[in-house]
């Protein structure tokens, strides 16, 4: 196989994952299709697409293959890494594991305690931002055996990021005329009123039942009964579960 002809099967593959993600980002497709797309791109022993959760502070494994222990430690303890400093600094370009200077290695519980062990020596981990700047999730990439990775794959990888970021994006959706015809009702998330809407989106802020009375010009009684009904319909414990749905559904505050 030629160099020119690999770099277009890499192109081609690059179209599957583009359109897995697509799929996936409309509620077609599973985000596990975009991990078995990129297989294509980059070959790998275990892979993960995390989501960020902002309220929760902790990734959420959306689709992946790492053993319990990489995953739990991908989920609560990545976001304290010193790698992970690097994955979000300015640059925000992804770490191939062959790349990553030593010394930074040696500091990194990450790769010490969950990678070396699973006998890890090449793959890359990149962090996925929104269109409007916001963190959404990250990739990572694992294999056991040492592969030369050929630069035209590793640029592919790193093109790929938005639709990635976009399969992860829980604001991400159909455009409006791809969405199914619905009544006014219907189409309200958990079916909630227009005022529960606004006083669930506040929930996501933190503020008390005063403060969003004061902010909604009702009384704080009307927004705990609000708050009551929102529980009820959404199935949930308390509040930071509610704002933890808000936050899933894209549902923010007025400013």
């Amino acid at each position: 196989m030629t160099a020119e002809r690999s770099t277009a099967d890499l192109l081609d593959a690059a179209v599957h994952v583009r359109e897995a993600a697509r799929s996936a980002t409309r509620g077609a497709a599973g985000v596990d299709t975009v991990l078995a797309a990129l297989s294509e791109v980059v070959e790998y022993d275990h892979a993960s697409l995390a989501r960020w959760d902002p309220l929760r502070r902790r990734h959420t494994t959306v689709a992946g293959s790492y053993p319990d222990d990489a995953t739990a430690y991908i989920e609560a303890r990545l976001h304290h890494d010193p790698v992970f400093t690097v994955l979000r600094g300015p640059a925000r370009d992804g770490l191939w594991l062959r790349d990553v200077p030593g010394r930074l290695l040696a500091s990194s519980p990450g790769f010490q305690e969950v990678l070396a062990p699973l006998g890890i020596e090449d793959g890359v981990a990149q962090c996925l931002f929104a269109s409007d700047g916001r963190y959404v999730g990250m990739l990572n990439v694992s294999t056991r055996r040492p592969r030369r990775t050929p630069d035209p794959a590793r640029a592919v990888v790193t093109l790929l990021t938005e639709s990635l970021a976009a399969a992860l994006d829980p604001r991400s959706g159909p455009p409006p005329a791809e969405r199914p015809a619905a009544t006014e009702e219907a189409r309200r998330p958990g079916g909630l009123s227009p005022r529960e809407l606004q006083v669930l989106a506040e929930l996501t802020t933190g503020r008390t039942n005063r403060e969003i009375a004061e902010r909604l010009y009702i009384t704080p009684r009307t927004v705990g009964t609000h708050v009551e009904h929102i529980l009820t319909k959404l199935d949930l414990p308390n509040r930071a579960a509610a704002a933890a749905r808000a936050a899933t559904w894209g549902i923010e505050p007025a400013r």
